[in-house]
């Protein structure tokens, strides 16, 4: 609240206080956030980048299981097409070898050889003999081809060259996919002749058929021009040209990973020597490797699942440490501010006694002017209104002897400040740490009883400490009740070496769950208004001197706090 523009200093307390309270609370959410980054950091990303490295190496162990397969297929369907076309070259190569080139022109003779190459071999399909010129001079087979003229053909001069010819899959005179193998040989005479036989291309994807292939498999002829020369399942029909490119020449299997309209393949391919044949074998990894792709996405599952666990848990584990350091931190404020407070209180303490010291001096001179005035009053019978004046006089010395008191009581309590043991009438201790309170008990209508005692000797103890003690457990009754309720001392005898002194509330209890730890340091149950450490102390003190201490409450009927001190004090 503010007057004529000014605050007053309780507001500027509420508003400090709920500055520090907003800077406190930021730090801590800070410190929270901080601790949860910084622990999923270190705890997940390693987890992460170990599982992506295990992931692609695992990855490149599958697929080179699955290459090794392949490869292994690969290289026995070229090691098989190369068998087939280099026994007909060889079978070829031997006939013309063997017989002249008048035997061969020979019709009849040329229909035996034909005969005993297709007992021998299969997949023949006619034979023919051309001379230097180019033109068919013999021919056996079940076409027209007599007189055929082919010194214009690629394949004629590649046979003059080569000596031997394997051509591509082509229709030609016949009308139907095939191939030919061509064999050169020269005359005495200088001239030469060309021994050539057709094949059947369906030979050749017979022989790939054989192979054991998987279903998702893809095997194949391709040429130099990417035609095929074998039909294919997924990738076109023989002669037509195919999707797949030729890939890089190479003298041994090859495996490598590729793509097809956006689809990763993996494929095998040999190049058949002599031939202008390129064996392609593909598969779809994606088929093979479903089951470790189901089995990687349910590892995946149960990481993430783990993360989300740890993420939890992290939370949870930063939650109470945070909570635990702010818990620290207020419980060691609060230390700092008893320290100021025990330190100020020192202070006022001192300057109490001082205070206390000075004050005797005027009051002891106001005491004697006073009864000096008196006596002489006394002894002088002519003074007017003696009586009236003597009883004003009266007055102030007892004020006086009141205050005197009052002052001695305070430099009792204040100055004890080492151990130091003596002999002490407990009731009359009692008494004199209840007229401490005495002023606030008769403003709030307490009334403050002490019965028993009467019997009871002195005890041995320091008496600095039992007043604080007792002032202590008399300020918290008093915190406890209200307007109207008693507190009660009572004082006996417990055996012949304890007496006993109860002081008991008619406030509002304390719960249960409180009472376990009620003497603990700054455990308080006055929320703001209490430090925790009154009966932390409070009890450090009576076991010090060698007595015991314990509390007794019933919610809504009150509270009674024991202390059991020795008579004879063994501490010494």
């Amino acid at each position: 609240m503010s007057i004529n523009g000014e605050w007053h200093k309780s507001d500027f307390d509420l508003m400090a206080d709920k500055n520090r309270q907003n800077s406190s609370n930021k730090h801590y959410r800070r410190l929270l956030k901080y601790s949860i980054i910084t622990t999923t950091f270190v705890a997940i990303v390693p987890l992460i980048i170990m599982l992506v490295i295990n992931y692609y190496q695992y990855r490149k162990a599958y697929l080179a299981d699955i290459m090794y397969p392949i490869s292994r297929q690969t290289s026995n369907i070229s090691s098989s097409l190369e068998s087939f076309i280099n026994e007909r070259r060889s079978a070829l190569n031997l006939v013309i070898r063997e017989k002249e080139y008048s035997e061969l022109a020979d019709k009849a003779e040329l229909a035996v050889t034909f005969k005993n190459l297709k007992e021998s071999f299969d997949g023949f399909v006619d034979i023919s003999l051309i001379n230097s010129d180019g033109d068919q001079a013999a021919y056996f087979g079940p076409y027209n081809l007599e007189g055929k003229n082919y010194k214009d053909q690629d394949w004629f001069h590649e046979t003059c060259i080569k000596g031997s010819f394997v051509s591509d899959i082509f229709m030609g005179f016949r009308g139907m996919p095939h191939f030919v193998i061509a064999i050169y040989r020269e005359n005495s005479n200088g001239s030469f002749y060309i021994l050539r036989a057709t094949i059947e291309s369906d030979m050749l994807y017979h022989k790939i058929l054989s192979q054991n292939q998987p279903v998702s498999s893809d095997a194949f002829i391709l040429n130099q021009d990417q035609i095929l020369q074998s039909p294919s399942k997924y990738h076109g029909n023989i002669l037509e040209k195919s999707d797949i490119e030729v890939p890089p020449y190479s003298l041994q299997t090859e495996v490598i990973e590729s793509q097809n309209n956006g689809t990763d393949i993996i494929i095998g391919y040999a190049y058949i020597k002599n031939t202008p044949f390129i064996l392609i074998e593909i598969t779809n990894p994606a088929s093979i490797m479903s089951n470790w792709v189901s089995a990687s996405n349910n590892l995946l599952g149960l990481v993430i699942v783990c993360i989300i666990l740890m993420i939890i848990v992290i939370v949870w584990i930063s939650r109470r440490m945070v909570s635990h350091v702010r818990h620290s931190d207020m419980k060691w404020m609060k230390m700092l501010s008893e320290i100021s407070n025990t330190n100020k209180m020192a202070s006022v303490g001192r300057l109490a006694a001082g205070v206390s010291h000075e004050i005797n001096n005027p009051l002891a001179i106001i005491s004697e002017n006073a009864g000096m005035v008196l006596d002489i009053m006394s002894v002088t019978d002519e003074f007017q209104q003696k009586t009236k004046i003597s009883k004003h006089l009266n007055s102030i010395i007892k004020a006086v002897d009141r205050c005197s008191n009052i002052t001695h009581r305070l430099l009792g309590f204040a100055k004890r400040m080492d151990t130091k043991t003596e002999g002490i009438d407990i009731l009359l201790l009692l008494k004199e740490v209840v007229g401490f309170d005495q002023s606030e008990a008769q403003n709030r209508n307490i009334n403050i009883d002490i019965t028993g005692g009467s019997d009871i000797m002195n005890i041995e103890s320091d008496r600095g400490q039992l007043q604080q003690v007792f002032l202590n457990i008399l300020n918290n009754a008093l915190d406890a009740v209200k307007s109207g309720d008693t507190i009660s001392v009572h004082i006996e005898q417990v055996g012949s070496k304890f007496i006993r002194v109860a002081v008991s509330d008619t406030g509002s209890g304390i719960p249960k769950a409180d009472l376990e730890r009620i003497f603990e340091p700054f455990y308080t149950t006055k929320k703001e208004n209490g430090t925790g450490l009154g009966l932390s102390i409070t009890y450090g003190i009576v076991i010090k001197l060698g007595g015991s201490m314990k509390v007794k409450s019933t919610q809504g009927e009150g509270t009674t706090f024991i202390v059991d001190l020795p008579i004879v004090n063994n501490q010494k």
